[in-house]
């Protein structure tokens, strides 16, 4: 928590639980309405794929934003523009009710937003820290992110059946609101960015380039957007499995997520210190067994309690796993290109959310949302092989190395 003391880290901080709750919150809610109105976990896939097309369409510009221009600059424009756009969709609702169209375009609004947002704030941090304060850095903002999601868990499926949807948009667009005015006040000493008058193409061909003659550092990013990729398949999968395998409403619905939310919230403060303690290739491997057991188990439970226990593991193994490979990234990637390396990496995660998010909402459709769980596992089992091999290339690396 010392890092609490920095003052820019701080109000970044606030800002980022602030925002962080108002997405969580009102993509919960999306996800439940659209199920509610139209009965189809094909239709929710379809807005995840939206969200995520639309975040993979702009990344390889937010990454050339983040390394041209101030950072704190393009996370305030991303938050007033966010928030006008979803006031002016809340209207819409109010005017006109549930209409699908409005529905998408809110995920396409996310997932802009999400992606630019995404890149400007991870490479922030490490402007905003010295490196040996990067892993508590890293804790601290999957904290925010956690307190924010778990926060929007347990008020979305309430907000949700008291007060309508609308009323979750607006709250969300308040937040954003709130999320710019902190970060006003974040003061540091910007690192010299990429020459503004480079070209664009020259800029993005440069991150390229730099991801091309790392590979291994590539393949460690491309570990690190595994989980990204599992949490979108569980926001597909989690609906249709609370509403037809458990026979729940909207409140247990809310407090899955909430239960994944802690999850997160705990691996915050447990997974910075047990990655010291046993070393972080180890400590990744570890964690992504607990998370493919986990997802075995739930394709074969019927019982309410099980799925927040398995929420919170998986919320925990998903954010003890970013924390710890983002943090060696971030140790690694020079800061001048960071932007662009994180933009690439997200970029193929959304690539990859959009391609699951559209095929297991149709397969759940024709068979249940266990087959979903069952992707899920295999898709962190392939991320823990792909761990196993980059770290057995980089310890040869590294030796051979040593021995020339």
């Amino acid at each position: 928590m010392s890092v609490l003391t920095r003052k820019g880290f701080l109000f970044f901080f606030l800002a980022d639980i602030i925002s962080g709750f108002g997405v969580g919150m009102s993509t919960i809610g999306a996800n439940w309405y659209l199920l509610d109105e139209t009965g189809s976990t094909g239709a929710v896939g379809i807005m995840l794929a939206l969200n995520v097309i639309a975040g993979f369409l702009v990344s390889p510009l937010t990454g050339i934003l983040t390394d041209k221009f101030n950072r704190k600059g393009v996370i305030q424009l991303t938050f007033i523009l966010r928030a006008v756009a979803i006031g002016i969709l809340t209207a819409a609702f109010m005017f006109n009710g549930f209409t699908i169209g409005y529905i998408y375009l809110f995920a396409v609004i996310n997932g802009l937003g999400w992606s630019i947002y995404m890149s400007a704030s991870r490479s922030l941090i490490q402007e905003l820290l010295p490196e040996e304060e990067l892993s508590k850095g890293n804790s601290l903002i999957e904290i925010s992110l956690q307190v924010g999601m778990f926060m929007a868990g347990a008020a979305s499926g309430f907000i949700y059946k008291f007060a309508g949807f609308e009323t979750i948009l607006l709250i969300n667009s308040l937040m954003f609101v709130m999320s710019s005015l902190f970060m006003s006040f974040v003061k540091y000493q910007s690192i010299l960015l990429e020459d503004k008058d480079e070209g664009y193409l020259r800029s993005f061909k440069k991150g390229i380039h730099y991801l091309r003659s790392h590979q291994l550092t590539f393949l460690m990013g491309f570990v690190a957007i595994v989980p990204l990729v599992g949490t979108m398949v569980f926001n597909v999968v989690l609906p249709e499995y609370v509403s037809g395998t458990l026979n729940a409403d909207s409140v247990v619905f809310g407090f899955s997520d909430m239960a994944y939310g802690i999850g997160g919230l705990i691996s915050g403060f447990i997974a910075a210190p047990f990655a010291k303690k046993i070393t972080k290739n180890k400590a990744v491997s570890v964690i992504f067994s607990l998370s493919v057991l986990t997802l075995v188990g739930l394709s074969f439970n019927s019982l309410v309690s099980m799925i927040y226990l398995g929420s919170f593991l998986i919320g925990f193994s998903n954010s003890s796993i970013r924390i710890i490979m983002n943090t060696m990234l971030m140790e690694i990637v020079p800061k001048p290109l960071m932007g662009r390396a994180m933009s690439v990496w997200m970029g193929i995660a959304l690539f990859l959310q959009a391609v699951f998010a559209s095929g297991l909402g149709l397969l759940i459709d024709v068979f249940s949302p266990s087959i979903g769980f069952i992707c899920m596992g295999g898709l962190m089992l392939a991320g823990l092989i792909l761990h196993y091999i980059v770290s057995k290339r980089k310890s040869q690396t590294n030796y051979r190395y040593e021995v020339v």
